[in-house]
């Protein structure tokens, strides 16, 4: 089984994004969980999401508190959440930033991919320019990085998830995943 635990802010749509991963995943054949989890259920507070995967069903139902992956929607909860918690060794750490990845100083025992995928939430008009919604290209780097899931399957997927803009969710998500840094 892969555990993903997702971290954002209400707004940004991590929840969504976890629908949509499951969604991809579903496609290509696996057994999948997405479950968000609220604290203050309000625009700009700290929200997280789970997502499993297996070749099996699963029958595991409770928070994940040791993922095999974390995805950080908003590299401003790095300094306030501790979003590596439980987090397996060699496991990705995505992060929505400008910056390179080696400017995380995270443990050496996980890897860690960026992508600035707020600019390309920004370029593609997903939000507006101070809340852009970055959970279709945080999408697209977690398919690079990872491997688990292609990327044609998470297209469809958010084709088929997201309400409007389409086609914008649709380019923003490869767009993320050609500019993924590992």
């Amino acid at each position: 089984m892969v555990e993903i635990r997702m971290h954002g802010r209400g707004g940004q749509g991590a929840v969504i994004a976890s629908q949509i991963l499951a969604a991809a995943l579903f496609k290509e054949g696996k057994y999948v969980q997405a479950f968000p989890a609220f604290g203050v259920e309000r625009r700009g507070a700290p929200v997280t999401a789970f997502l499993r995967m297996d070749d099996r069903k699963i029958w595991l139902k409770s928070e994940i508190y040791e993922p095999d992956h974390v995805m950080v929607l908003d590299a401003g909860l790095i300094e306030t959440v501790d979003v590596t918690a439980g987090l397996k060794d060699g496991g990705w750490v995505i992060i929505n930033s400008e910056k390179p990845p080696g400017e995380f100083r995270l443990s050496s025992k996980y890897r860690v991919a960026t992508v600035d995928a707020s600019s390309i939430a920004i370029r593609h008009r997903l939000g507006s320019r101070t809340a852009p919604i970055v959970n279709t290209a945080i999408l697209g780097a977690f398919a690079r990085s990872t491997g688990l899931v292609g990327i044609d399957a998470v297209v469809e997927a958010v084709k088929n998830a997201v309400p409007t803009n389409k086609e914008a969710n649709a380019r923003a998500t490869r767009e993320a995943y050609d500019g993924t840094r590992v």
